[in-house]
């Protein structure tokens, strides 16, 4: 073990569920969400993070479908959210399609913990088809206190810009959680997937834990890559990618380690920075 990777601070479990999603059967789909908290509780994790719109699907046909399937905040997924995240006493974070008061819903996701309603977030980088039906976020990502430390949540493909982790990071975050559906984009075989590989850079440049909670199966026509996948401040995954399967993947982080930017006895991840040239 590595100076760098020695226990320096508290420790918290954390779980990512990444689950088969129903489009056309809500019901169940908020009863795989009970079962799989249920699961994660039981086997430790004190943070839980479901992946994006897990209860309402993926892939509406059209923005009719989109606006039917979608909730008030005070809806039956973030109502059993709240109720799971008060009975077990952990964090709770996963992606609901959001009602608005205009034309479309938004890709939203909700942070609780112990049954207290942190954030909600709206996903400000819409991908694809997705353009079509959400409407668009306006707000930069939360960065929440909780029992667990200094979470950021932000969904999918807003982990790609290198500028939404940075941003959480220099205001503190110590765990990026990213609720995603990840379209199959079939890499070369042995290869992990480029949003597996581009989580593992967002956590190494800034020295935060990532925690990506993918989907696995097919919806309309599209398969999930169900890369799932829980990484440490260097960038190296500690559980994961769970590509393909319907699994719960489980890691003991060190928090600590996110606070600590040095990297190694000359460098600083965020004091290197030039951003006067930049």
């Amino acid at each position: 073990m590595t100076d760098l990777a020695r226990p320096s601070g508290p420790t918290t479990t954390v779980a990512a569920c990444q689950l088969r999603i129903d489009i056309d059967d809500p019901e169940g789909n908020r009863r795989r969400v009970v079962t799989a908290v249920d699961d994660a509780v039981a086997r430790g994790a004190g943070l839980v993070v479901l992946p994006e719109l897990v209860t309402s699907g993926y892939v509406f046909a059209d923005l009719a479908e989109a606006r039917e399937r979608s909730e008030p905040v005070d809806g039956p997924t973030v109502t059993l959210l709240t109720e799971l995240s008060a009975r077990h006493g952990i964090v709770l974070v996963a992606g609901f399609c959001e009602r608005s008061d205009g034309e479309r819903p938004f890709n939203s996701l909700a942070v609780l913990d112990s049954g207290r309603l942190l954030a909600v977030y709206r996903k400000t980088h819409l991908w694809g088809t997705e353009k079509a039906v959400f409407a668009v976020g306006d707000a930069l990502a939360p960065v929440v206190e909780t029992r667990v430390g200094v979470v950021a949540a932000m969904i999918c493909y807003d982990l790609e810009f290198p500028e939404m982790v940075r941003d959480v990071a220099l205001r503190g975050a110590q765990i990026v959680v990213a609720p995603s559906n990840w379209p199959s984009n079939s890499p070369p075989p042995g290869e992990r997937a480029p949003e597996v590989v581009k989580a593992q850079a967002s956590a190494a440049v800034n020295r935060v834990f990532v925690v990506v909670t993918d989907r696995v199966g097919t919806e309309r026509g599209v398969v999930w890559i169900g890369g799932s996948v829980i990484c440490d401040v260097e960038g190296y995954p500690v559980a994961g990618p769970a590509q393909g399967e319907e699994t719960t993947l489980l890691a003991e982080l060190d928090l600590g380690r996110a606070l600590a930017k040095d990297v190694g006895p000359y460098n600083h991840a965020f004091t290197d920075r030039r951003p006067d040239l930049y």
